[in-house]
């Protein structure tokens, strides 16, 4: 009511009459508030003060509360204390650990990173099969003879013939592409087996008397040393069938020594072929006496089959106490037919007895007697210029 009644005051200590200038609405309300202030000081009245904005303030804590210690140190005596900031130990060993963990991941990143080899068969393969895998498909005649069935040239003459059939149905193509674990071969009406045999080598001491092929009944074959490894073939690998083994190269009747048997075609294409370039070693016995000249002519060479042969090397051996007859020592390459024995009858010598004892780098065992024969291992394959 105070406040009320200095506002008429004021009101009235205005003097406004009818023909008085009436003043816009602002400068009159700037009139009535500076009158109410003054009139205010002059009663002595007092507004309160504005009330402060509420703001959030956290509860302060309170005196009496216990201090929080999240550490706990076990001290030089081994009592636990208790702090509330960690030891400088302990800092310095976060300090170390973070420093550590820095440098190493800058380390990786400036290594360069390392390809890694994709796995030629997935995890699954790999593990069903349990790494042994089987060959892509290949050519239906080739699979005939690594079957056993005949030889290339023979599983050929039956492809041709229509006695094969692949699926039900005849194939008269022996370039046809064919796995022998999916497709249904028939040969002769008989079925050919799913897993074909492992591909085998061996080193065979040919005695004198044996030809290199399979043969007419009357004449003994080199592959017939081997009847004892085949007797017990289904006994050792039960399932697989026999492997069809040939001799690499070929040593005639008279001849004695080493000669390669397996059943893997391009093993013996490879080694057998005239880019290969190996070396073939002789130990040729002669009945008589060996002059200089005659060593002569032989290093000279002959024609064999319409071509001029010069053998590598001849080298007349010292003469052994038990060995009455000279040796020459013979290297050729070409490897023909009959081509050392033509190279000594060329030069006006008899030829008592021939050995082979060595191809490319794999020399002939001294150990292995005559009629015997050895398995080969990787490294033996690879003295005979195998390049798998």
């Amino acid at each position: 009511m105070a406040a009320i009644a200095a506002a008429a005051a004021a009101f009235s200590t205005l003097n406004l009459s009818r023909t008085s200038v009436i003043l816009p609405r602002c400068h009159l309300r700037r009139a009535i508030t500076s009158s109410l202030s003054s009139a205010t000081t002059e009663l002595g009245a007092k507004f309160a003060a504005p009330k402060p904005k509420s703001k959030s303030h956290k509860p302060a804590p309170r005196e009496d509360s216990e201090p929080y210690i999240p550490w706990t140190f076990n001290d030089e005596s081994g009592d636990v204390t208790l702090k509330t900031t960690p030891s400088e130990r302990f800092l310095r060993a976060v300090v170390n650990e973070s420093t550590q963990r820095k440098k190493k991941n800058e380390e990786n990143k400036a290594k360069p990173g390392v390809p890694t080899a994709e796995p030629k068969y997935s995890k699954a393969a790999r593990r069903f099969y349990n790494e042994r895998f089987r060959e892509p498909p290949q050519r239906l005649a080739k699979v005939l003879a690594a079957a056993g069935v005949a030889s290339r040239r023979s599983s050929e003459e039956l492809i041709f013939q229509g006695k094969v059939t692949v699926n039900g149905s005849v194939c008269n193509t022996p370039q046809t592409r064919v796995d022998p674990a999916k497709d249904i071969i028939y040969v002769n009406g008989g079925r050919l087996a799913k897993r074909l045999p492992p591909k085998v080598y061996f080193a065979l001491n040919k005695p004198k008397g044996y030809i290199c092929s399979a043969g007419e009944k009357e004449t003994k074959s080199a592959l017939s040393l081997f009847d004892d490894f085949m007797k017990t073939w289904t006994k050792r690998n039960p399932g697989t069938p026999k492997p069809r083994l040939f001799t690499v190269g070929r040593l005639d009747v008279n001849t004695t020594g080493l000669i390669i048997v397996t059943n893997d075609g391009e093993f013996a294409n490879q080694i057998s072929h005239p880019s290969s370039n190996l070396s073939k070693e002789y130990i040729a016995t002669i009945s008589g006496a060996v002059s200089k000249r005659q060593l002569i002519a032989i290093s000279e060479g002959t024609v064999v089959e319409g071509v001029h042969c010069t053998p590598d090397l001849v080298e007349l051996l010292p003469r052994q106490p038990d060995i009455p007859r000279a040796r020459l020592r013979i290297v050729v390459h070409e490897g023909r037919n009959h081509e050392v024995r033509e190279l000594v009858k060329n030069a006006g010598l008899q030829m008592h007895s021939l050995k082979r004892v060595r191809i490319g780098a794999f020399r002939l065992p001294t150990d292995l007697a005559l009629g015997k024969h050895q398995e080969l291992n990787a490294a033996s394959l690879r003295a005979l210029g195998w390049k798998t």
